[in-house]
């Protein structure tokens, strides 16, 4: 692992090499080095000369070269070595009085002296590193150097691509599971990564390439004619407006700095839009076609030095692409090295096909150079087998190359053991079958006796075949099949596997596995899917005599909505009482959780005048009518329903029991979002998961919505339909956010879904210049009347949402400047945003604010303040 210097002076001192042996330059290249070279002392003068344990070569000489320096006499060195040293202390002091020809022609002098200075003969030792080494060390610095060397543009593209693909699949195995903070600095790499490409790109005259382009360059030239001639009336525009406003901001930001926060909104939004982007439409087609140029397995991290001696080598013959739930063949796996025995250790990687044989993981390892050709030493994987579970073909040996989004779906399981799939595994091309190279090993288990499930032993049926499952009353072929013929049972493998006794998040009771539902006669629907249940087949239904849910087994043992426990034999508890929110002290009095210190007392804003600066101090949103609870002391107000949420609760898309909180202690985060909407929680109460090492959370917003859903956007009741790995884009605002929670309300009779950002938008709000209600108006497709804004002044487009009077006043507002453009901040409140404490500051003075960040009049209802300076909005950043 390179020191933070080292990762400084590394790119410095290869382009001081590519700059010196590039002769093609004409023009500036002086300049050039010796700009560069300053840069290389100024590193170097800032280090510790004092050596350092398990220093690399690189430091060790870095060092030696600093210690000679300190201790050298400058008045007896020679003369051009004296000069050289005066020369390089003015440039850097900054004086720009120094002739760069001199300076040059003094550095090249030094190097015929005889004998030569020893400062000066240790430059070549450190040259040596970046031009040739056998040393694994050092191969990086070697790679960095013919990286920078290249003169051909369409290899840093693939590799720049290459990086990107890799950070999209490196953010998908993360974000799930990681705190936001661990992702801010490969953020920064990823967003140093885009600005690079943007700037190959841009350099590059794509008009003017050699005809006939290579395949590359020439799918490079049409994404970027396609992007270019996009209009407003396809749905790619957006996503294009995006982009522009993405690249104009990182091309005026300092490369230098921490990227502004605005472009990690930026970066969100246009990753959101490319994921649930149309991969039929052109430009969809062609951003796909462009990343299967990249190969990002040469860039996953290189493990430590291991001998190859008891690891078993890999030789995937073809690789394979997952679309649609389908692998297709995409190619043969080629050697990357040409010469016989030229394996660098960097390239090989070991690969832990473990724990499906015997908890002990089985060790292999996988080498790019040659794919295995060449290492005739070690035991090799065979590249075709035959399996008894699969007696028609042979299965051949393949690699997986995964999408640009294949990190945000779910993954194929192999077909004997159920698990995901590796990376390499055994493939049948004609059956789309495949299966981990693990389970190939296992003895063929041709009859199960499994009393839990049959009273008879089950045979193997020996073909694959789409027979319905008693269990889970499916007909799909992704399973091994035994059956009892006499009894004309069917069962999956995977399916004796179910659980017997569960609890899920969608019902209060426990539902227990019953073989049919036809002892009850009637028509049955899942309590999940939503769909029609065959009575016929197997699936859970509650224990409650009383009550009649039910939902398929599949459905009900879903990741988000079971916790994986089999209740089989345990007793149920006695439901421990959960703490009231509050304390009654008298009618209309209370003593809330949240507000020990005071007393509350119960008013009412029915026909009252409204007051927008009072906000509900749990769900951060004004109190519009109704009645609320006011501290008799101070400013704490609740709204009636917020002071009665519950202090525990089970949601539907989260499988533990979830616990109230009443505020965030200290600064929080920005990046501590909820698990349902892109706001973060901030703000106000939210109900957080007390499990162990889970991280989920819920503005009580997202948390007291619930199913159906009936709203004025859609026709028929929205339900929470969705299935681990799948992604929605909402039909309302048109986004898909992968980086957060998957779960939309669908529709069951058509394709709609509803993020929850939108599910949760008020539908009846007050404006303090209206003294009627106004409603949020979704949209009206034929309309061809014109409306404004009352607050902004700006067009309204009718075909998207806004928020109206219905009276005779008529009054129309943006969305954003009735209720704000950063939902659920308050006023007063300060969080920390990459290391930065920021102020959340009332937008109410009579003067509004100019934004140091778009030079515009604050127009939203709250500013952002950092230090001295004021933002209209957390994007402006």
């Amino acid at each position: 692992m390179y020191s933070p210097p080292e990762l400084k002076l590394i790119p410095l001192i290869s382009q001081v090499i590519c700059f010196k042996e590039d002769t093609t330059d004409s023009g500036g290249s002086e300049s050039k080095i010796i700009s560069l070279m300053v840069k290389v002392i100024s590193v170097v003068s800032s280090m510790d000369s004092e050596p350092q344990p398990e220093s690399t070569k690189l430091m060790s000489l870095v060092t030696q070269a600093i210690s000679v320096f300190k201790s050298m006499d400058l008045d007896s060195q020679p003369e051009p070595l004296s000069k050289l040293i005066t020369m390089f202390t003015k440039k850097l002091s900054m004086d720009s009085d120094c002739d760069d020809s001199e300076f040059l022609s003094l550095y090249y002098e030094t190097f015929k002296l005889d004998p030569r200075p020893e400062l000066i003969s240790i430059i070549p030792k450190i040259v040596s590193l970046f031009t040739t080494t056998t040393d694994p060390e050092l191969t990086p610095l070697v790679a960095e150097t013919w990286r920078l060397k290249s003169s051909e543009p369409e290899s840093e593209f693939i590799s720049l691509l290459s990086q990107i693909y890799y950070f999209n699949t490196l953010f998908g195995e993360l974000s799930s599971e990681s705190n936001i903070m661990e992702l801010i600095p490969k953020t920064v790499l990823y967003i140093s990564l885009i600005r690079q490409i943007i700037s190959l790109v841009s350099s590059l005259d794509l008009d003017s390439q050699p005809k006939p382009q290579t395949e590359i360059m020439s799918v490079l030239t049409q994404t970027v004619s396609v992007a270019n001639s996009v209009s407003e009336s396809e749905p790619e525009w957006e996503c294009i407006s995006l982009m522009t406003r993405f690249i104009a901001l990182i091309r005026s930001s300092d490369p230098e700095q921490m990227p502004p926060a605005q472009l990690f909104v930026l970066l969100n939004n246009v990753a959101s839009h490319i994921y649930s982007m149309d991969e039929d439409s052109e430009l969809g087609s062609l951003i796909g076609q462009l990343f299967e140029f990249s190969d990002p397995s040469d860039l996953e991290p290189p493990e430590e030095e291991w001998e190859l001696d008891h690891l078993i080598s890999l030789s995937p013959q073809l690789k394979v692409e997952l679309v649609q739930g389908k692998f297709h063949v995409t190619g043969k796996v080629q050697r990357k090295s040409q010469e016989k025995g030229q394996c660098l250790p960097g390239n090989r990687q070991r690969v832990y096909l473990a724990a499906r044989v015997g908890g002990e993981e089985a060790t292999h390892f996988l080498c790019k150079d040659c794919n295995g050709e060449d290492h005739e030493e070690c035991e090799k994987t065979l590249v075709e087998v035959t399996h008894h579970l699969h007696p028609k073909h042979s299965l051949q040996l393949v690699s997986q190359k995964k999408k640009k989004s294949s990190s945000r779906i779910q993954p194929r399981k192999c077909f004997c053991c159920d698990e995901d799939l590796d990376k390499i595994f055994y493939y049948c091309e004609a059956c789309d079958y495949a299966m981990n190279i693990a389970c190939t090993n296992k003895p063929p288990v041709l009859s199960i006796d499994h009393p839990k499930w049959h009273e008879h032993t089950l045979s193997l049926f020996p073909r694959r075949a789409f027979l319905t499952c008693n269990l889970c009353a499916l007909s799909d072929a992704s399973s091994p099949i035994y059956m009892c013929p006499p009894c004309d049972f069917v069962v999956h493998l995977r399916c004796m596997k179910l659980p017997r006794v569960i609890r899920i998040s969608r019902h209060p009771h426990r539902i227990s596995f019953t073989p049919s539902f036809s002892d009850n006669q009637g028509d049955w629907s899942c309590g999940v899917c939503r769909k029609h249940i065959d009575n016929d087949y197997g699936g859970y239904s509650c224990n409650k005599n009383d009550c009649s849910y039910a939902a398929h087994s599949r459905c009900a043992t879903q990741s988000n909505v079971w916790d994986g426990i089999d209740l089989d034999g345990v007793p149920e508890d006695i439901e421990e009482e959960v703490e009231e929110p509050f304390l009654r002290i008298s009618h209309g009095i209370i003593q809330h959780f949240s507000h020990q210190q005071h007393h509350l007392r119960l008013d009412d804003n029915t026909g009252g005048d409204y007051d927008d600066n009072k906000e509900c101090q749990a769900c951060v949103t004004p109190i519009y009518f109704g009645k609320f609870y006011s501290c008799v002391e101070c400013d704490f107000i609740l709204h009636e329903a917020c002071a009665n949420l519950s202090r525990k609760i089970h949601h539907p898309i989260h499988p533990h029991l979830l616990t109230l909180v009443g505020g965030c202690d200290g600064v929080p985060n920005f990046y501590d979002n909820c698990s349902a909407c892109l706001w973060s929680c901030i703000a106000g109460f939210f109900y957080e998961c007390g499990k162990e090492g889970c991280s989920f959370k819920l503005h009580v917003q997202c948390a007291t919505v619930s199913e159906p859903l009936v709203q004025e956007s859609h026709n028929h009741p929205l339900f929470l339909t969705s299935k681990p790995g799948e992604q929605s884009a909402c039909s309302v605002c048109r986004e898909a956010r992968p980086e957060f929670t998957n779960e939309t309300f669908n529709c069951i009779e058509c394709e709609f879904s509803l993020c929850f950002g939108c599910a949760t938008l008020p539908q009846k709000v007050r404006y303090k210049h209206d003294k009627h209600i106004l409603t949020l108006s979704f949209g009206e497709e034929t309309s061809t009347m014109m409306h404004w804004c009352e607050a902004c002044e700006r067009r309204i487009n009718p075909k998207e949402r806004f928020y109206k009077c219905d009276e005779y006043c008529c009054n129309t507002l943006h969305i954003e400047c009735l209720i704000g453009k950063d939902l659920y901040m308050k006023s007063g409140s300060y969080f920390d945003l990459d290391g930065r404490k920021l102020a959340i500051l009332r937008n109410n003075h009579m003067s509004r604010p100019t934004c140091f960040g778009c030079r515009k009049r604050c127009p939203y209802k709250i500013v952002v303040q950092n230090s001295l300076l004021i933002f209209c909005s957390i994007s402006c950043l």
